[in-house]
């Protein structure tokens, strides 16, 4: 484990690159499960599992790019398209015996695991909004924007796996100073902000350059990226409580996005998910 930080992004690429990502513990049982029946494996319920899990996601579209050959000349975008295109067995046999993040930090300050599985949480909560707004924006490819604002966070879950002391030092300069914006504390801690290195990860992973487009902040003009930004906006803020002083904005942002009123947004984030907790990406 890092207790100090690396010069600079691309070492952090370097880092990354060269190991074994480490998924939830509970994505590893499910899917040792389905290998053990792989004739009875419905590629939904395959994919329903890998979208709860950040990394496990971003292990599977980074395997698959240089799979398609020329015959594509599309990204592989979604991860249905990612099993049909491997196939169940190679599937299955690439992904085997995955290391944890409950193994990773075992040993660890138990606040770490515990912070990871809070960032994850909200990437979870992130996808469900964005594949909700999707659907009523009647999005012709849902599933994209779902996996974007899943991966949003990539960078912070893995700096959080290899260098937790660095993750709560950065969660600690924000507790101590309310009003820092997160980005100020990536700085101070780290020397860069997690999105320039989570960009400079999806180009040395070779991953769809759509899914870029989408996790880029800068693009948030165009409605399909807004819908990434919001839910992920939406929920970092209410990670704590639906009393975060942003959360008003957030509602009129929404709003203007799906042509709806902030009263309409609160009627249908409790209609969707109950009082604030979405389901799980289905």
């Amino acid at each position: 484990m890092l207790d100090h930080p690396l010069q600079d992004a691309e070492a952090w690429v370097v880092l990354f690159s060269n190991s074994s990502l480490p998924v939830l513990r509970n994505t590893r049982r499910q899917l040792e499960e389905m290998r053990e029946d792989v004739d009875r494996v419905d590629p939904r319920d395959l994919a329903h599992v890998i979208l709860q899990d950040p990394i496990m996601a971003v292990r599977v579209l980074a395997y698959i790019q240089p799979l398609r050959g020329r015959a594509l000349q599309n990204d592989i975008t979604t991860i249905a398209g990612a099993i049909m295109m491997s196939g169940l067995q190679p599937f299955f046999n690439r992904f085997h015996e995955l290391p944890t993040i409950e193994d990773m930090l075992k040993g660890e300050d138990p606040h770490a695991l515990l912070g990871i599985l809070k960032i994850i949480r909200r990437a979870q909560r992130a996808a469900a909004y964005a594949n909700d707004w999707a659907t009523w924006r009647h999005d012709l490819n849902m599933e994209e924007v779902r996996i974007a604002a899943l991966l949003h966070d990539l960078a912070e879950i893995l700096v959080w796996c290899f260098a937790p002391k660095l993750g709560l030092r950065m969660e600690a300069e924000q507790v101590s100073h309310p009003t820092m914006r997160s980005a100020t504390a990536q700085l101070k801690v780290l020397g860069f902000t997690l999105q320039e290195l989570q960009l400079a990860l999806c180009r040395v992973w070779h991953l769809p350059g759509l899914l870029l487009r989408l996790m880029d902040d800068d693009n948030a003009g165009q409605p399909r990226v807004r819908n990434v930004t919001l839910a992920v906006r939406l929920a970092r803020h209410s990670a704590h409580g639906w009393d975060d002083p942003a959360i008003p904005d957030d509602y009129r942002d929404i709003a203007d996005l799906l042509h709806l009123t902030p009263e309409g947004i609160k009627d249908r984030l409790g209609a969707e998910f109950g009082p604030g907790e979405p389901t799980q990406p289905q």
